[in-house]
C-alpha cells in the first residue's frame, strides 16, 4: 500500500513539474518583450526543476543519490536567478528604447 502512495506522489510531482515547463515554453513564445520572457523562463525553470527533482528524490529513497539531487537543486537555485538578473541588467543598460516597455521610478 505504501508503494502505491509513493508512486502517486511521484507521479503528481512529475506531472506538475512538466506542466510548469510547458507553461514556461508557452510564456516564452507568447510574451513580446525580453524581460517578460526572462521572467517566465526563470520562474518556470525554478519551479519545474524543484518539482521534478523532488519527485526523483522521493522515487530514489534516502541514499547518496538523494543528497546529489539536493545539491543539484541548491546549485540551480543559486545560478539561475543570478544569470537572469545579470541578463536583465544588460538589457536595461543597453536597450535605447527601454522607455517603451518599462516605466522607471524617479528617485529624489
Amino acid at each position: 500500500m505504501g508503494e502505491w502512495i509513493r508512486f502517486w506522489i511521484v507521479a503528481v510531482l512529475l506531472l506538475s513539474g512538466v506542466l510548469c515547463f510547458v507553461l514556461e515554453v508557452i510564456g516564452i513564445f507568447r510574451f513580446g518583450y525580453v524581460l517578460n520572457r526572462m521572467h517566465a523562463s526563470g520562474i518556470g525553470d525554478t519551479m519545474g526543476l524543484l518539482l521534478v527533482v523532488l519527485a526523483l528524490m522521493i522515487a530514489s529513497g534516502w541514499n547518496f543519490v538523494t543528497l546529489k539531487l539536493l545539491l543539484l537543486i541548491l546549485f540551480m537555485w543559486l545560478t539561475s536567478p543570478t544569470s537572469t538578473h545579470f541578463l536583465s541588467l544588460v538589457e536595461m543598460n543597453t536597450n535605447p528604447w527601454l522607455d517603451r516597455h518599462v516605466r522607471r521610478r524617479i528617485e529624489a
